[in-house]
């Protein structure tokens, strides 16, 4: 990781953010501020994946959500159906 893109995310107190996203995704954005042939782009990329890692729900202007490891796929169903009782 450029030394520029990681003072950005500890300075922002984004490391974090950065980390839970997937090994593609953090590739990607890495891949793609560094390709930038100039300051201005490269800055800009920079800034437009800090405001999507602080948001969290958005990768490359599309909608994201982080998967939730955490928990099992059955568990989170069971609490989807109980929400959808609820609601009723």
């Amino acid at each position: 990781m450029p030394t520029f893109v990681r003072v950005a995310l500890v300075r922002n107190k984004l490391m974090h953010a950065y980390r839970e996203r997937p090994p593609y995704q953090q590739n990607d954005y890495l891949g793609w501020i560094i390709r930038a042939k100039l300051e201005p782009t490269r800055e800009r990329r920079l800034a437009q994946m800090l405001d999507e890692l602080a948001h969290g729900d958005r990768y490359m202007k599309m909608v994201y959500r982080l998967k939730r490891t955490s928990m099992k796929t059955s568990e989170l169903a069971g609490k989807r159906r109980h929400q959808r009782v609820c609601t009723k």
